[in-house]
């Protein structure tokens, strides 16, 4: 499975916390073969990997590494020291982190002479300006620990802005590539927003950790931090049930009674009226985030919708276009209602083009992990 040159096979490893899954990408991004493969505090059978390579070796690995830190602001060859150092990062990411470094370990087992490369979700963020990142807390506070607002969906986003931008180009748009305003719509089960200028983030959704920002599935995005401590004092509720209902209990789930967006927008749930005002509490959260995200670049150039929602739900598209029509975004109904992976959903005449673009993180690993090893 050797490639030449830049055109080495990578696995692509995506660890979660109940499944991991892999992809095998050829040298020219063909996938190969994928899977998922289930998993626990434990990690996962190895031996189900090796039965997913069928003997085959990839040139290199890489890997969906949750949290840098301030420490990774590029993707990075694996080693003991760097594995240490990820170590040590778990207290900022407890959730997602360990299962990156179960999967690290468990392919370094099968694979032990494949170079990893671990690519970073927050990475794509370095790239945000001081007034972007810095909370405005005690500056003794910033002095003794990593706060700041590092972002989320770096790879989903990077990738994503890099696309959108080539398909608007192959479409005829003509801007200085340095000036490109973007706004990507990463909406999933977790969401966030980049604002991207120039192939470079300046703005983002999520920040300390990924709670932040967009209403989600289960995590309530951005509340006031005066209601936790509210909900703190008086033994009105424990830490561990505070963190389970802001992370688990609240957003879609929370409001509407189902954390999967079409339930709320078919209205089949038991309770049609609290599904409405969980997708208006959505969509309203959504828009005027974008509209900030704008505010971050000085205008609008593409809008890119990606992820499960982005990708496939058509009516929070259209609501989202409808609320920024004032930006110059408006969508062609039929392109909106037929999207099927890559598509320019822009009306005729539009300012803003807007583009729905498959969600492929693993392309953007690829090519970091491959960039990596070539030196």
């Amino acid at each position: 499975m050797s490639g030449a040159g830049d055109g080495l096979s990578v696995l692509v490893v995506n660890a979660g916390s109940s499944s991991i899954k892999l992809r095998l990408l050829g040298p020219d991004d063909e996938v190969l073969a994928t899977t998922d493969l289930h998993a626990d505090r434990h990690g996962f059978d190895e031996d189900e990997l090796r039965v997913f390579l069928h003997g085959d070796r990839p040139d290199v690995v890489g890997h969906r590494v949750v949290h840098g830190g301030t420490q990774f602001t590029d993707p990075t060859l694996i080693d003991d020291e760097v594995v240490a150092e990820l170590g040590r990062l778990v207290e900022l990411a407890p959730l997602h982190q360990p299962a990156a470094l179960k999967g690290i370990e468990a392919v370094h087992d099968v694979l032990p002479d494949v170079a990893s490369v671990a690519c970073f979700d927050t990475s794509f963020h370095t790239t945000l300006p001081p007034a972007a990142f810095t909370y405005a807390l005690p500056r003794e506070w910033l002095r003794r620990w990593p706060i700041r607002r590092y972002g989320f969906h770096g790879l989903s986003h990077a990738y994503a802005s890099r696309h959108v931008a080539e398909l608007a180009r192959a479409d005829g748009l003509d801007v200085d590539p340095a000036a490109l305003r973007t706004v990507v719509c990463h909406l999933g089960a977790g969401a966030s927003l980049c604002a991207v200028k120039g192939g470079r983030s300046v703005d983002t959704t999520m920040g300390f950790t990924p709670l932040e920002g967009l209403v989600m599935a289960t995590r309530s995005g951005s509340v006031d931090p005066g209601l936790v401590l509210w909900l703190l004092r008086d033994d009105r509720l424990s830490l561990d049930d505070l963190e389970e209902g802001l992370e688990h209990e609240s957003g879609l789930l929370g409001l509407g009674g189902s954390k999967d967006l079409r339930d709320l927008v078919d209205g089949d749930g038991p309770d049609p009226q609290a599904a409405a005002l969980a997708l208006d509490v959505y969509v309203h959260r959504l828009v005027t985030s974008v509209a900030a995200m704008t505010a971050s670049l000085g205008g609008l150039d593409l809008l890119g919708f990606t992820g499960g929602v982005g990708e496939h739900d058509a009516v929070v598209r259209s609501r989202v276009a409808q609320r920024l029509a004032y930006l110059g975004v408006a969508l062609d109904a039929h392109r909106n209602d037929s999207a099927d992976g890559d598509t320019d959903v822009t009306a005729p005449g539009a300012a803003v083009r807007t583009y729905v673009v498959a969600a492929r993180e693993d392309l953007q690993i690829a090519q970091e992990a491959r960039r990596v090893v070539a030196g």
